[in-house]
C-alpha cells in the first residue's frame, strides 16, 4: 500500500537548500533557491535525488508526497480493454454481441461435429467443457462494475429461456438436443444443460470477474466435470468402492482439470488487476477442486446432477476458503 505523508512547505528554507548543493556530486544537479509563485509547477520528483516520489509537489502551506510502495501490484486498465472506452454502454453492446457470436460458433461446431457421427457423449462433454470457459474469456470486453456485470448475464441468460423453451418441447431442435442430451429425450434440457447456464448466469449477476469464487466455480463446472467423464470413460476401469458408479480416474482427473483451469485464469484476470494472483489463492483454489472432485464422486450427485452439486460445492467450500 502507498503511504502518505503530510510536510510543511515553508519548512524547507534557504540554507538547508544551499546545504544540499554544496554537498550533492555536480552530476546531479542543484535544486533552486528560491520556489516559484503560484500557479507554477515545483516537481521535486523529476530531480535524481526524489526519483521515488510518484507525484509532483504543488506550492502550498501543507501537501502530500506519495511514495511508491516497494509490493507493486499489476494492475490493467479497464478502459484499454473496452471496445468503446469513452462510451461504456455502446461498448456493453458491442461486447455482448461478440461474446454471443463466440458461444453461438461453438455450439455450431459441436451441431455439426454430432452430425458428422462424433460419439455423442464425448460431443456433450465437450460442449460442456468449451462452451463455459470460451465465454469467460471475453469477460474483460465488459465495462467494470454492475453494467459489465447485467450485460454478461444476458448471453447465459437467453440460453436459460432457450433450455426452457425447449425442454418444455415449445420449439424443436434435433441438433442442439442431439448435442446436448445423454438419450435424446428433451427432458433432459431441463436438468443438467439448464443447471449449467443458469450457473453461469448467477455467477455473472453476483460474483462476477473480480470474485475468485466465480474462477473456481466455472472452471470446476466446466473443465472439471468435463474432463472426469471423459478420462473416467477411457480410463476408468477402477471404481470408487463407495460409488460403483464413478471411477478414481475420473475424479482425479476432475481435481487436476478444475484446478490447472483455475490457475489459468487465474493468472489471466489478474493481468487485468481483476485478481491477485498468489501462491496462497491457489491454494485455495486447490482445495475447492479437492472438494468439488469428492462431491461429484459420491452417491449424491447421480442422484441429483452433477451440473448442480459441482456449482453448489464450489460456491460453499469457495464462500469459507477466498
Amino acid at each position: 500500500m502507498a503511504t502518505f505523508r503530510s510536510v510543511n512547505l515553508f519548512q524547507v528554507n534557504q540554507t538547508w537548500l544551499q546545504f544540499f548543493n554544496s554537498h550533492s556530486p555536480p552530476h546531479l544537479g542543484r535544486l533552486p533557491l528560491s520556489f516559484p509563485s503560484p500557479p507554477q509547477l515545483f516537481s521535486l520528483h523529476s530531480h535524481p535525488h526524489f526519483s521515488f516520489l510518484s507525484t509532483p509537489i504543488f506550492p502550498s502551506r501543507t501537501f502530500s508526497l506519495r511514495f511508491r510502495s516497494k509490493i507493486r501490484r499489476k494492475h490493467c486498465s479497464v478502459a484499454a480493454v473496452m471496445l468503446f472506452p469513452e462510451n461504456p454502454v455502446v461498448s456493453d453492446i458491442c461486447a455482448t454481441a461478440l461474446s454471443s457470436g463466440v458461444a453461438l460458433s461453438l455450439l455450431q461446431l459441436w451441431v455439426e461435429t454430432a452430425k458428422r457421427g462424433l460419439d455423442q457423449k464425448l460431443n456433450r462433454k465437450l460442449v460442456h467443457i468449451s462452451i463455459g470457459l470460451a465465454f469467460m474469456l471475453c469477460w474483460p470486453m465488459f465495462s467494470s462494475g454492475y453494467q459489465g456485470a447485467i450485460f454478461a448475464s444476458l448471453i447465459p441468460g437467453a440460453n436459460v429461456i432457450r433450455m426452457l423453451v425447449l425442454g418444455f418441447g415449445i420449439l424443436k431442435d434435433e441438433a442442439t438436443l442431439k448435442s446436448m442430451s445423454r438419450y435424446g429425450d428433451y427432458r433432459e434440457l431441463l436438468k443438467g444443460p439448464l443447471y449449467y447456464v443458469a450457473t453461469i448466469t448467477l455467477v455473472c449477476i453476483f460474483y462476477w470477474r473480480t470474485s475468485p469464487i466465480s474462477i473456481a466455480l466455472i472452471c470446476n463446472l466446466c473443465a472439471g466435470d468435463g474432463f472426469a467423464d471423459i478420462v473416467g470413460r477411457r480410463f476408468g476401469s477402477e471404481k470408487i468402492f463407495y460409488n460403483e458408479n464413478k471411477s478414481l480416474a475420473g475424479s482425479v482427473a476432475m481435481a487436476t482439470a478444475g484446478f490447472f483451469a483455475s490457475i489459468g485464469y487465474m493468472y489471466y484476470f489478474s493481468s487485468f488487476g481483476y485478481v491477485e494472483a498468489s501462491i496462497g489463492m491457489a491454494l485455495r483454489f486447490l482445495i475447492v477442486s479437492l472438494a468439488s472432485a469428492l462431491v461429484e464422486s459420491l452417491p449424491i450427485s447421480t442422484e441429483l446432477d452433477d451440473n448442480l452439486t459441482v456449482p453448489l460445492t464450489s460456491l460453499l467450500v469457495g464462500s469459507l476458503v477466498f
